[in-house]
């Protein structure tokens, strides 16, 4: 299974989510900010960064590039409202992001993560 970081500022959806993945079997680490839940990733290990893009702070997208400049093989999953933003080519996303729009069904996340870990 996964080992997961989630940036998700919204407290009941961060809730939610790492509910769910929880028990599909990952192990979740959440945060409520882009800036934490970058500082952790300084010193620890993922295999997925799962996160939001509109967030205070450090935004999604910049903590995706931060994090895919620490740790290249690192994959990485965008969950957000505004997915034409995480899709504009000048947004500076990492290449092989995906994105997951609102709203979703859980066992959507979950599947994206399964696959996600399969590739």
């Amino acid at each position: 299974m996964a080992r997961i970081i989630l940036a998700e500022d919204d407290e009941s959806m961060r809730r939610f989510l790492a509910k769910a993945l929880d028990s599909a079997g990952h192990e979740v680490l959440s945060f409520g900010q882009g800036d934490l839940a970058f500082e952790t990733l300084q010193h620890d290990v993922f295999d997925i960064l799962l996160t939001d893009i509109v967030m205070p702070e450090m935004d999604g997208i910049e903590l995706a590039r931060r994090a895919a400049e620490l740790d290249p093989t690192l994959k990485i999953m965008f969950i957000t409202g505004f997915a034409a933003v995480a899709l504009n080519p000048e947004s500076e996303t990492p290449k092989d992001a995906k994105v997951l729009s609102k709203p979703f069904h859980l066992r959507d996340l979950v599947d994206e993560v399964d696959r996600l870990m399969a590739a």
